[in-house]
């Protein structure tokens, strides 16, 4: 009752515009830069269609949770989780945030350690083998962490990140411009047969549609998880300004659109630049071209802005989540709100300087804990919250709700099983989606 209290008479401030920001930077992952790659393994047609039924999945789990939360007058996802099954629930719902973002933010950060000592020796020109601090990854990871994601970290409210949530977005318009300027190339490694480039155009890299290929088949957990935003839609509901449920659907499905038209654009410049010969990750493939291409490191650069600057939104979930779950009746403390930040951080820098081989098991704990977050949990609140005398077991939007939580446990175990294919194989094609 306390923390239902603490929610409905808290009153938000935070605008439409800002929200939207806010929720889009929570979308944009690095999953941009592989998107390219999943489109050459799909082909533009097929790779439309699944981003088009992804987004549009988004947008009814994002409905499914606004209309759970709107019932019970709660906007925390830990607190609908105990209205539907009690501390269990509670703590499920708390713990799959809190591992989702932890991964977040490693690879996020595991990002900033590997490509800005890349980018300072190309700018600087300086020799790759010398010994010194500026290139150093863990130097500059630390001191990304303690000069921007901290300060914009302690902030009290997500509100307030929606200045560099907009910044990070226009980084990446500007990086999806460049990709375009460099789309009006003609492809530098080979020659395409008019036959060949519109069965490649079409239908992927890998060939005519008479098998279902095993690389076509890795795009659907990537585009699966590239919507990924769940655990920050309440805290935005939470701040947004005349909080209606309309009214976040609305946010909710703007900032979709927005990811939407980026991602599809991004993908398509990237992979009718290079066809085949596209990469994982995309702004290598330009680097192999030149890597001293002024253009692209500018773009490598304003990718690790956007990079950087989504971390303190990632985080906001987790500390939310970890005082739902161990200090629910507690009001706000600074000191908590400082600790919890500090801690995390550290912990993540620990983990990306001295341990980066755990990041391989946030990729398992990212295939569990992505779907529960996005199918699975907001179809089973549903169906415990919304009353039966409202809607009956059989009535359609329970029916509806019940096959998305099916959905859910599908990629899940769809996620893992190529996972463990990579594992077995020792190859890395399941990239994750955020």
């Amino acid at each position: 009752l306390t923390t239902r209290m603490l929610f409905l008479n808290f009153e938000g401030k935070t605008s439409f515009g800002m929200s939207v920001f806010n929720l889009g930077n929570a979308i944009m992952g690095s999953g941009i830069l592989g998107l390219a790659y999943a489109m050459a393994n799909t082909g533009i047609l097929l790779f439309l269609f699944l981003l088009t039924v992804v987004a549009v999945l988004s947008c009814y789990s994002i409905h499914l949770l606004l209309k759970s939360s709107g019932i019970v007058g709660i906007r925390a996802y830990e607190q609908l989780g105990y209205r539907a099954f009690g501390t269990p629930g509670k703590m499920a719902a708390g713990i799959a945030i809190t591992l989702q973002n932890i991964g977040a933010m490693s690879s996020y950060l595991y990002i900033v350690k590997s490509e800005f000592p890349l980018v300072i020796q190309a700018f600087s020109r300086a020799d790759p083998t010398a010994d010194l601090w500026y290139l150093n990854g863990n130097y500059l990871v630390v001191m990304v962490s303690i000069g921007v994601i901290l300060p914009l970290a302690l902030m009290k409210q997500l509100g307030y990140l929606g200045y560099t949530s907009g910044f990070s977005l226009s980084c990446m318009v500007f990086f999806l411009s460049v990709i375009y300027k460099k789309f009006q190339i003609p492809c530098p490694f080979e020659e395409f047969s008019a036959a060949n480039h519109t069965v490649s155009v079409v239908y992927g890299n890998t060939g005519r549609l008479r098998v279902f290929p095993l690389q076509t088949a890795y795009t659907i957990p990537i585009l699966a998880f590239a919507f990924v935003c769940h655990p920050e839609v309440l805290p935005i509901y939470t701040e947004l300004r005349n909080p209606t449920q309309r009214r976040m659907q609305h946010v909710s499905n703007l900032s979709i659109l927005v990811m939407y038209t980026m991602y599809f654009l991004a993908a398509l410049f990237g992979y009718l630049t290079f066809y085949g010969k596209t990469e994982t990750e995309l702004l290598h493939t330009y680097s192999r071209i030149d890597p001293y291409d002024t253009l692209i490191l500018c773009v490598r650069l304003a990718v690790l802005t956007a990079v950087t600057l989504t971390v303190p939104i990632v985080l906001f979930p987790v500390r939310r989540a970890l005082n739902q779950m161990f200090f629910a009746s507690k009001s706000f403390n600074w000191l908590r709100h400082v600790a919890i930040a500090v801690t995390l951080l550290s912990f993540i820098n620990m983990l990306v300087i001295f341990a980066p081989n755990i990041l391989g098991i946030f990729g398992v704990i990212g295939a569990t804990s992505a779907p529960c977050l996005i199918f699975i949990f907001p179809a089973i609140f549903y169906i415990r919250i919304v009353p039966k005398e409202q809607e009956p077991m059989h009535s359609i939007p329970k029916i509806l709700a019940a096959c998305f939580a099916g959905l859910g446990v599908a990629f899940m175990i769809m996620s893992l099983s190529f996972i463990i294919i990579d594992w077995t194989t020792g190859s890395s094609n399941s990239g994750g989606g955020h």
